[in-house]
């Protein structure tokens, strides 16, 4: 009995194509807009978190100010100084390096070429705590570091504006108003999740910086690499404890600096794309419900339309719920096709998406699965009604109807 239903349900689908292919429109729009917005939103979430753990595994992020990020208050709270970074490596156990840093934007000048980019002052520990790799040359070495020597490691933006396509290491930029000679080329990294292009840079001893930008030994940030066998959280505690006895701030007294590990930046910056990636699925399955009362309208006209071959069917000795589940089984199938198609031009969607948003594609079979069951359940929530008028008609009254 199914099968038959399911028989006339294709036929009939055949027998009026574009008028079915307009009724699933809404359907095939629903399932394709919902299962888009969730691909490309996972997909965005996996990129925060590779963005994030490019920064450095186990890495815990101290500067001055309450708090991180932009807008962070710093004002009135003292800079860092190297001798604190001696500290923290002396005194607590489990830490894998202290990276002091000082940053400035300068403008660089090479081959006739000029280019702003920030110079970070830093220890060579800085380069595998960041997780960065080199394309060609080599780091600093220690001689170097505690001289505050004159060289730098550029990255691959501050290659292409000043150099174009020629390698680098070996040649001088000048850097305000001493020269710097280029032993080392960084990998490609790209941009940061905050949007900042993390190759636009500049490595340097941080006595070099110190002595011929800045003017001071202060110290903006610190970076510490704990230790894989070394709780985070407990590092976490010790180093505030010893930064608070440093800066001499009272028991009663906020602190004057922010530690941060990247694990909160990640589940932070993740939380914001997965809500939002529900918000805009939530917003997308709206179409469902649309495509299901596109279903409701055309299956009563449909009702309408075949009233005189429902009284035949009734007349020669059709069940009520034989005609109830024809007209079901035809919302479920047209609804399910919908859902099908939908789910074909929502793979070609994100797959183009994830490319024009440099993401990761995702493939998710659950939200694929849940949004084809979802049309198919449209079709029999709004199609039961349609159905259960066709089962109720008078067969006599049918059998009259022009």
């Amino acid at each position: 009995m199914i099968w038959n239903a399911l028989l006339l349900a294709l036929r009939e689908i055949r027998r009026n194509l574009m008028r079915s292919f307009l009724t699933i429109l809404g359907i095939v729009i629903g399932v394709s807009a919902v299962i888009t917005m969730v691909t490309l939103g996972n997909g965005a979430t996996r990129a925060v978190s590779d963005q994030i753990s490019s920064l450095g595994s186990n890495l815990l992020i101290i500067r001055p100010g309450q708090h991180l990020g932009p807008g962070r208050d710093s004002a009135g709270s003292a800079a860092f100084k190297v001798a604190d970074a001696d500290a923290l490596r002396n005194q607590i156990g489990g830490l894998a390096a202290v990276v002091p840093v000082s940053s400035k934007s300068v403008t660089l000048v090479a081959m006739s070429r000029n280019w702003s980019a920030g110079v970070t002052g830093t220890s060579r520990e800085w380069f595998s705590t960041g997780k960065w790799q080199l394309v060609s040359g080599r780091v600093f070495n220690e001689a170097e570091e505690r001289a505050g020597a004159a060289v730098c490691v550029v990255g691959e933006t501050v290659r292409r504006e000043l150099f174009g396509r020629l390698d680098p290491v070996g040649r001088q930029i000048r850097v305000k108003q001493f020269s710097c000679e280029v032993i080392g080329l960084l990998a490609s990294k790209g941009q940061s999740t905050m949007g900042n292009d993390q190759d636009d840079l500049v490595a340097m001893p941080l006595r070099a910086v110190q002595r011929r930008l800045t003017g001071s030994v202060d110290v903006a940030t610190l970076m510490v690499s704990v230790r894989d066998d070394t709780s985070i959280d407990m590092a976490k505690e010790q180093i505030t404890w010893l930064m608070r006895e440093r800066r001499h701030i009272g028991p009663g007294d906020n602190d004057d600096f922010s530690v941060m590990d990247t694990r909160q930046i990640a589940e932070t910056l993740s939380g914001t794309t997965k809500v939002m990636t529900g918000l805009l699925g939530a917003v997308a399955a709206v179409s469902l419900l649309v495509g299901g009362i596109g279903i409701m309208n055309i299956m009563l006209v449909s009702v309408t339309e075949r009233t005189r071959e429902i009284g035949i069917r009734l007349a020669i000795g059709a069940l009520e719920r034989e005609v109830l589940l024809q007209f079901l089984i035809e919302a479920v199938v047209l609804a399910s096709l919908g859902g099908v198609v939908g789910i074909i031009l929502a793979t070609a969607a994100s797959i183009g998406g994830a490319a024009l948003m440099h993401v990761p594609y995702l493939f998710n079979p659950s939200i694929n699965l849940l949004s084809f069951g979802f049309s198919a359940a449209i079709g029999v929530i709004f199609g039961y009604v349609p159905a259960r008028r066709a089962a109720r008609l008078d067969p006599i009254e049918a059998l009259r109807h022009e």
